[in-house]
């Protein structure tokens, strides 16, 4: 993990490999490049004429633009790294946390590689250092685990990592322009080191390949962490799941080798008022079932597992934050594969709720998992319930791989949700959950179907999932299946890969839950 420091250092004086400033994009008269607070001490070292010379060399001060320079003479640092803002804000000091988040992270990945870095981006007030903290060790995140390693066959011919072109992250991210010695800069920079290492523990296990992550390696990492940070953890084997009437949790695993397993995490505080309640769907590979999916949707089925690898990280950032809210965390794991002995298009499941359902398409295993889940935390009765899943395909449709979609049983926490994730950078969109589209998933052999209409598919998973929550508990549903998994070019902070999608939107709303504004 990189590390983080609040320098006391200027910009000029400040020995690194690296100096980050940023950029944004004038309009009008002013439509070059325009230096955005900050990068002062750097500028007059270029005898006030940076802007200038990052206009020669073609920077405009776009949104993720990236302009490397050598220093000025009287900067200890060798290099300059621009970095662009998008367009300049009506006010000088008004950057949007995002845009800062993204900025600091493109040049964090840059600097891959490098011992050390000075962000001189704008960081005057303490919203604004910790955007820039969280952008750049979010966009310092690679996963290398199974890269560059010892070729036990060949070992003679075998290359290092360094060898074979596999840079390291940036080592260390030092935040100039802060307040170092103000408590609230201090707590902003810890928060943001403790969400973020969080958030990459979850890219960690997305990234996992499924031969090592499965639903029982899953438990024993979540079970490792609860010790490390004082949570409760209980885990559900098969013969347990057997005894408890989890239908839909064995119905989903009977067909891998590797069973099933539901994990409870819960974190309490002395304090609490509140309790919520997390769901994650945990399925470690989907191979769609009997159901099978065709061609070329396989091979990223590792993160289908993305919605429990966020509740997890999320109950254990609570954890760490010390946040007077009781937090439980439900991962519902499991494999889904095909075999002899695997879940059959017509059978029917007896969930542990009583309710039965047919299953006409094996490949609609989420909603299966999460049902279990759902119901076993509704017995709890938390005053909230949001559960995270990368639970249909027609949900990308609708609103494209960034944005996630929140369906609810109570408009207002919708909005709330809607807006947590606004406010933490988290692209997401309110989507309704009609009542009509309900009939579409009677069953003539069950009390329900897992499947209804085609159109608006991911509603009715939404539907699907609400007839297992408790009555009277606020729910929202997440479908993080555009987000959760990124497969183009890296952007911003944004890996190639697993990227924590939803850990920022749950860490806030607990934040909010235990300063009693639930929504």
């Amino acid at each position: 993990m990189t590390a983080l420091t609040l320098s006391t250092a200027g910009a000029a004086t400040l020995r690194a490999d690296a100096l980050v400033v940023g950029v944004a994009k004038g309009a009008g008269p002013k439509s070059g490049p325009i230096l955005a607070p900050g990068a002062e001490a750097v500028d007059k070292a270029f005898d006030g004429k940076l802007a200038d010379v990052l206009a020669t060399l073609g920077a405009t001060g776009a949104e993720g633009e990236l302009t490397k320079l050598p220093a000025a003479p009287g900067l200890k640092a060798p290099v300059v790294v621009a970095v662009g803002l998008g367009p300049v804000p009506d006010k000088e000091d008004a950057y949007d946390a995002e845009a800062l988040r993204r900025a600091a992270g493109t040049a964090a990945r840059a600097l891959s590689g490098s011992k050390k870095a000075g962000f001189a981006l704008p960081a005057g007030s303490v919203e604004d250092a910790a955007a820039v903290a969280e952008g750049a060790l979010l966009g310092a995140y690679a996963f290398t685990a199974y890269q560059g390693g010892e070729n036990k066959l060949a070992p003679k011919a075998a290359k290092s990592a360094k060898e074979n072109g596999l840079k390291q992250p940036l080592a260390e991210v030092a935040l100039l322009g802060a307040k170092p010695r103000d408590k609230a800069f201090k707590a902003a920079v810890e928060r943001a080191l403790a969400l973020v290492e969080e958030i990459n523990r979850a890219r960690d296990l997305i990234n996992t390949p499924p031969n090592d992550l499965y639903p029982e390696s899953f438990a024993a990492v979540a079970t490792a962490a609860g010790k490390e940070h004082g949570i409760k953890v209980q885990v559900l084997d098969e013969k347990a799941l057997v005894k408890g009437g989890y239908g839909g949790l064995l119905g989903v695993g009977q067909g891998s080798a590797n069973g099933p397993r539901l994990v409870k995490l819960a974190y309490t505080h002395p304090k609490a008022e509140k309790t919520l309640a997390l769901v994650g769907k945990g399925i470690t590979y989907d191979s769609g079932g009997i159901s099978l999916k065709p061609a070329g949707h396989n091979e990223t089925m590792k993160c289908d597992m993305s919605g429990a690898a966020a509740v997890f990280a999320a109950v254990v950032a609570a954890a760490r934050l010390g946040l007077k809210v009781n937090v439980t965390g439900w991962l519902a794991l499991a494999e889904n594969m095909p075999s002899g002995n695997a879940t059959r298009p017509g059978d029917v499941l007896r969930m542990y709720s009583g309710k039965t359902v047919e299953v006409l398409n094996t490949d609609a295993e989420g909603r299966l998992v999460l049902a279990d889940a759902l119901t076993r935390a509704s017995e709890e009765k938390p005053d909230a319930i949001v559960d995270v899943a990368t639970l249909t395909g027609a949900m990308v449709l609708a609103l494209g791989n960034r944005t996630f979609g929140i369906m609810a049983n109570d408009d207002a926490f919708r909005t709330s949700i809607h807006e947590i994730a606004e406010e933490v950078g988290e692209a997401s969109w309110p989507m309704p959950l009609p009542a009509d589209l309900r009939k579409g998933m009677d069953s003539p052999t069950a009390d329900m179907a897992n499947m209804g209409e085609r159109m608006g598919g991911g509603l009715v998973a939404g539907l699907f999932l609400k007839e297992f929550v408790g009555e009277g508990i606020a729910w929202a549903h997440l479908d993080i299946a555009g987000p959760a998994f990124h497969e183009g070019a890296p952007y911003g902070y944004t890996p190639k890969g697993g990227t924590g999608s939803a850990v920022r939107t749950l860490v806030r709303l607990a934040e909010r839950t235990a300063d009693g504004d639930l929504g």
